[in-house]
């Protein structure tokens, strides 16, 4: 049977220090080597996901932006891409004005993808995230909101504390026309409130991936409640010992740490084994 093993990134593949150790970096690749078909789903950009993973054999689409981009990282194709309608953004963007929220806009503008934020607005989790990323082309910081919204929008971030972000994600996850997660940054204490389409998950792309390469099982592996989706679809999901409890609670399995390479260790024991 043919099967397609996808990882999360940070906090599951990634160790503390946001790397890939040796390790798992030799492991993973020498068993794509021999066939292994293996991808990774991540909430980060393609541009920042590429430069945690440079090394990494990725032979097939990777996932991006918690599924809201599909693409070959090797060439740029996009096999999938989501956005929101006009209507949908719209009505975001009217609720984090009137909340008072200052989110980063990921969209593409005249073509070219776009992260869109009000410069001198940033809290210290936002100061954070642009610091951690400098040189990145994408960014494009603004003097005031009137070109915020521009373009085709496809994702939104708000980075900030649990109780600010709380009301927000009160009003989209009970909104069928949009995906909504918040969860805690890893080994921070800020929260990320990220805004999708509906159809926007790890799960939807990787049933499209499961579909396009002709796979009869998936095997995922995940540390986050954004991975929850992911599990639910999979034959076989494992999470790190470090993950949460929520996903612990709808694993097949839970296996070594993101520290203890965990996800290569497994896949150099069993990968390419059918689990029952």
């Amino acid at each position: 049977m043919s099967t397609l093993y996808v990882t999360d990134l940070d906090g599951t593949l990634l160790n503390s220090n946001d790397r890939i150790s040796q390790f798992s970096m030799e492991t993973i690749n020498g068993l794509v080597v021999k066939g292994m078909q293996f991808t990774y789903a991540t909430a980060r950009s393609l541009v920042s996901a590429s430069v945690v993973a440079k090394g990494l054999s990725t032979t097939i689409p990777v996932i991006a932006y918690n599924g809201a981009l599909v693409i070959h990282p090797a060439t740029g194709e996009v096999i999938s891409s989501l956005s929101f309608t006009e209507e949908e953004a719209d009505y975001v963007s009217g609720v984090l004005r009137e909340n008072g929220a200052n989110p980063l806009v990921y969209a593409y503008v005249d073509g070219a993808e776009r992260v869109s934020y009000v410069a001198g607005r940033e809290n210290a989790g936002i100061r954070r995230y642009l610091d951690a990323r400098k040189g990145d082309r994408r960014f494009r910081p603004l003097k005031d909101e009137d070109n915020l919204y521009q373009g085709d929008i496809f994702y939104f971030t708000c980075i900030a504390d649990r109780e600010e972000l709380l009301p927000l994600y009160e009003v989209f996850s009970g909104d069928e026309r949009y995906r909504c997660t918040l969860q805690q940054e890893l080994y921070r204490p800020e929260y990320f409130l990220e805004i999708m389409p509906v159809n926007a998950s790890k799960a939807e792309a990787v049933k499209k991936l499961k579909e396009i390469w002709h796979c009869d099982r998936v095997v995922s592996f995940g540390d986050a409640i954004n991975d929850i989706p992911m599990f639910e679809i999979s034959d076989a999901c494992y999470a790190v010992a470090n993950a949460v409890p929520e996903l612990k609670a709808c694993a097949t399995g839970v296996i070594a740490s993101n520290d203890e390479d965990g996800v290569a260790k497994w896949l150099l024991a069993f990968g390419g084994i059918p689990c029952v």
